[in-house]
């Protein structure tokens, strides 16, 4: 039996994505798998660069594929346009630089050019995996990265794309994970609960998570 462990929006809380980790290791039994980290490593939290240096560096016995957010995106904006730096700081991104110092010039270029070479989407059997959703009326081939990395679902809507299972996050909601028959939002706005959850998918049978796995730290501020 093989795994799927999808991790959501970090947002900065190194110690959460560490934890996440042991505890992924640990429902395996220390065999590996695959892990999908879904975007928004950066801002708002304290620690952007150490959780970069960490995914950059893989995770020793897994197949780790990290996807873009739509923050991964502003940040690479920001630092390369300064036409946009205002926006990205407004957005977290201040969070996000102070891990590096504070200067622009001392964020490492390999970590920019990591950021920006990230996938937008994973597909397997069963299911899509996108930081923020897609459009169902759309082939996978023909989704745009604005939907990829931005959209929000109405209130309330459960679909998926076809027979697919969608995994994202993005629309954060402290109180998720938000689970329907098409669709899993797993963004629980760790970075300021300090509760983030990974979903645990089984890659033989479709539809939403068998497990999920509650990390749990400090919330933001103390």
């Amino acid at each position: 039996m093989s795994f799927t462990y999808v991790i959501p929006d970090i947002h900065g809380r190194d110690d959460l994505l560490v934890r996440a980790l042991a505890d992924i290791s640990a429902h395996r039994g220390g065999d590996g798998g695959v892990i999908v980290a879904i975007g928004d490593y950066v801002d708002k939290g304290p620690h952007s660069r150490e959780v970069v240096e960490r995914l950059r560096a893989g995770i020793a016995g897994w197949n780790l594929v990290a996807l873009k957010g739509n923050h991964d995106a502003m940040m690479v904006q920001g630092l390369r346009d300064p036409a946009k730096l205002a926006l990205w700081m407004d957005k977290g991104g201040a969070a996000a630089l102070a891990s590096y110092g504070g200067d622009p010039s001392a964020v490492p270029q390999a970590h920019i050019a990591w950021l920006d070479q990230l996938r937008l989407m994973h597909v397997d059997a069963h299911r899509v995996y996108v930081h923020a959703g897609v459009d169902p009326e759309l082939p996978l081939a023909q989704q745009s990265e604005a939907t990829l990395l931005w959209k929000r679902y109405p209130t309330g809507y459960g679909g998926g794309f076809g027979a697919r299972h969608v995994v994202h996050g993005h629309d954060n909601d402290p109180n998720g994970p938000l689970l329907f028959d098409g669709r899993t939002n797993l963004d629980t706005l760790a970075w300021r609960t300090g509760r983030l959850t990974v979903g645990v998918f089984d890659d033989d049978r479709p539809g939403g998570p068998v497990d999920l796995i509650v990390v749990r730290g400090p919330p933001a501020g103390l």
